[in-house]
């Protein structure tokens, strides 16, 4: 049942508080905020608070900024004391639509840009697209002013324990502020790099995944602040161990089933999960700019740390970009895992939702499964296989993004314009920039 305005405000009386956070995420997925005390909270649950887009990532131009912040009520939520404190008053938030002030939807909006293509799925006949995602994360110590540092906390691994896993008190308060929240959390382990975690929570619709994400990167980086270290979502921040991924559970519901799933097909998965799987090794080159946005995400998938570089499926093995886990039934799943957590999770979740359905539309059929380690196999074998690799870096993909007629669609012009700007600056800046590297090779040498 949805959250209602009267709803709303009951709880802002009963939890006596003080601020209420208007959340919503710019072009590159950061989180931004417009916080209001209670003499606003009226004119706040309304929509009538405005704020200058053109100071915010990809948003609009400085003669057209103003923009309103529409609160959705039922993403609301108290911030439990242990993260925010309670001294000056308790937070609640609520995340919002952008809209212009007409009332109209800002197109560059990228929750807008999910739920439109929610819309395009529901238009098929489907309920909706159910999303698990694992975000991995590392805790670093901070200098004595207070920087972050990639000195590593612990040097534990794979599911270690403590004394070894350091972070495991912090990781146990990230736990109890999310339950606090309402999210189910399924598990949280140390991962297999020093220093590394991962927090999971249940899968959920599209939209509220996104949301979750969104409000999951908040609170692990303000948990981790209250320990004395940072927590960082970059995707390789040390060379030479594992980096991270946010591997992404992807199923289709309809008429309150799992269309994914066929008893009596070949590994139980039906037309319409053959056809999605398709459309997701067809659009991977095309929306990897998207789920691994970043420079640095390039040096996480590269071969030899388990993240995916080629474009294939498996029923089993765990080196394929895609993965069918073992469950069947109401639990019968893609798992997607390029992505890293850098990402937007709106416009990340808005392409592979993209993708998928355009291989429904389009009636396409996946190659057969790669049952072998991809790892392991030679370049003819391959090539034999037709397996193409991912754009090796932030330019390949950007260029790969421009080629992709689909994706480019479900961003929408505003969004895909401004993106790939961003995007295409970033690069320039990285490729100019001299690194500590290159000294280290050249310097003396030459």
């Amino acid at each position: 049942m949805s959250i209602t305005k009267a709803d709303i405000q009951q709880r802002l009386r009963e939890e006596d508080v003080r601020f209420l956070r208007l959340q919503f995420t710019d072009i590159l997925g950061h989180n931004k905020n417009v916080e209001v005390p209670a003499s606003q909270f009226e004119k706040a649950l309304d929509g009538e608070i405005m704020f200058d887009g053109s100071s915010v990532q990809g948003f609009t131009r400085i003669e057209e900024s103003d923009m309103l912040l529409a609160p959705d009520f039922d993403t609301f939520l108290v911030f439990p004391d242990i993260l925010e404190g309670a001294v000056q008053g308790r937070v609640a938030r609520l995340i919002c639509d952008i809209k212009l002030p007409d009332g109209s939807p800002f197109d560059g909006d990228p929750r807008t840009i999910l739920k439109r293509e929610i819309d395009k799925l529901q238009a098929l006949g489907f309920d909706n697209m159910y999303a698990g995602p694992e975000p991995e994360f590392f805790l670093f110590h901070r200098s004595p002013d207070g920087s972050p540092t990639t000195e590593t906390h612990d040097k534990a691994g794979y599911f270690d324990l403590a004394p070894v896993d350091l972070g495991e008190e912090a990781r146990r308060d990230m736990v109890n502020a999310l339950v606090e929240m309402g999210f189910e959390i399924e598990a949280a382990h140390h991962e297999v790099a020093p220093g590394q975690h991962e927090i999971d929570f249940k899968y959920d619709e599209a939209l509220r995944t996104a949301d979750a994400i969104a409000t999951f990167r908040l609170v692990v980086k303000k948990i981790a602040l209250n320990h004395g270290l940072h927590a960082t979502f970059m995707p390789k921040p040390v060379a030479g161990i594992n980096g991270s991924g946010m591997h992404t559970h992807l199923s289709v519901f309809k008429d309150g089933k799992n269309a994914f799933y066929d008893a009596d097909a070949e590994y139980q998965l039906s037309r319409t999960a053959l056809n999605w799987i398709g459309g997701l090794l067809d659009h991977a080159a095309g929306m990897v700019a998207i789920t691994n946005p970043t420079v640095n995400s390039y040096k996480r998938l590269t071969p030899g740390f388990e993240a995916p570089t080629n474009i294939a499926w498996s029923a089993s093995n765990r080196s394929a970009m895609i993965r069918i886990p073992a469950r069947r039934g109401l639990g019968t799943r893609s798992e997607l895992r390029m992505p890293d957590p850098s990402c937007n999770p709106y416009l990340a979740l808005a392409v592979m939702l993209a993708a998928g359905r355009d291989g429904i539309e389009r009636d396409l059929t996946p190659p057969p499964p790669i049952q072998r380690n991809i790892f392991e196999m030679s370049v003819r074998d391959r090539r034999r296989h037709k397996i193409k690799e991912l754009p090796g870096t932030l330019r390949e993909a950007v260029a790969a993004l421009q080629r992709d007629r689909t994706i480019v669609q479900a961003l929408g012009e505003h969004a895909y314009r401004h993106f790939v700007d961003a995007k295409t600056h970033e690069f320039d800046e990285y490729r100019i920039a001299v690194h500590d590297w290159e000294l280290d090779q050249y310097l003396a040498e030459y």
